[in-house]
């Protein structure tokens, strides 16, 4: 399969600020999340990827060609929503989407008829007249969402798409974007330091601290089993179990009436469980290890990362390029 984008030996500074250091990546289409702190460099690669930044050092690719020598064609197969404002003041919402459909390419009758599609799709067909300083904070996301979409790019760029949202206009946005990344033959890259937003959406994340990837791949490929972590479900009357349980030393967290969160004691097996189950008469229906959620995916990484960079250690190879080589 054809890349998505390449970068090669990748290093951007602002000033004396290093945003970027040596990234090297191959991804391919599909959707990708950008996983990392405020500061880890994830803006910056998406403005790389664009040509809006020349980076201090390395190559980028975009659709196999560098986006130094043909971004300005590049940029009519993206769609780019950034993280801070971008509206226009004085123009209604058809004329804002519109416009950006326009500076992607659109004639001007493609690119009203295209918006008043998008604003449609985007639930803010009744808001399509309306000023955009009369625009919700969740409307005005939308609306931006709007802009991004309305030439049916290839790939998305979106830069922390839920930004300022409440938790029910976050859902309404993860919703619409889960969506977009169904579609076939479309890419969307995602940026946020929400974790749960890349875990709901993507296929792939890329994981930065500090200018550096730390780990890149399929999340099945990143997760780990919890060492001696399960979750037990079972039928019948569980309280004398559980008491059971608690007796020898398992840790037990969120319960519920059927099942249970069970970390084994050091030097114990899953026979305990069966035992005990066994003996308080109860029948396990199933006994599940627990894989990593991707924030215990990058807390993991972030302290490996920690660790290697402690004075006397000194990595040879960072995840991420281990990852793309």
């Amino acid at each position: 399969m054809a890349s998505l984008f390449q970068l090669e030996n990748l290093t951007h500074y602002y000033g004396q600020h290093r945003a970027l250091d040596d990234v090297n990546l191959d991804i391919a289409p599909g959707t990708i999340g950008l996983v990392g702190q405020n500061g880890a460099g994830k803006s910056t690669l998406m403005q790389i990827l664009l040509g809006l930044n020349r980076p201090t050092q390395g190559f980028a690719r975009l659709f196999g060609q560098d986006v130094q020598q043909t971004g300005v064609e590049l940029r009519g197969r993206v769609g780019f929503m950034p993280e801070r404002s971008a509206l226009i003041p004085g123009l209604h919402g058809l004329e804002y989407v519109a416009l950006a459909g326009e500076l992607s390419g659109m004639p001007r009758r493609e690119a009203m008829r295209r918006g008043h599609e998008t604003l449609s799709y985007l639930g803010l067909e009744e808001a399509r007249y309306r000023k955009l300083e009369q625009y919700s904070v969740g409307m005005q996301q939308r609306l931006k969402l709007a802009a991004t979409l309305v030439h049916d790019p290839d790939l998305l760029l979106l830069d922390e798409p839920t930004a300022g949202l409440d938790p029910d206009g976050r859902n309404k946005m993860l919703s619409l974007i889960r969506g977009l990344a169904s579609r076939p033959d479309k890419s969307l890259v995602l940026s946020s330091h929400l974790l749960g937003d890349i875990e709901r959406v993507c296929e792939t994340t890329i994981i930065l601290d500090a200018g550096r990837v730390i780990g890149v791949g399929p999340m099945d490929d990143l997760r780990s089993s919890r060492p001696s972590c399960y979750t037990l479900s079972w039928k019948g009357e569980a309280n004398d179990f559980l008491d059971g349980l608690r007796e020898v030393g398992v840790q037990l967290e969120s319960m519920d009436q059927t099942s249970v969160q069970a970390k084994l004691p050091e030097g114990k097996t899953t026979q305990l469980f069966f035992a005990l189950a066994h003996r308080h008469s109860i029948s396990l229906t199933a006994l599940e290890p627990e894989e990593e959620n991707l924030e215990a995916v990058y807390h993991r990484l972030i302290g490996r990362q920690d660790d290697m960079n402690a004075p006397g250690n000194r990595p040879t190879m960072s995840v991420g390029q281990e990852a793309a080589s």
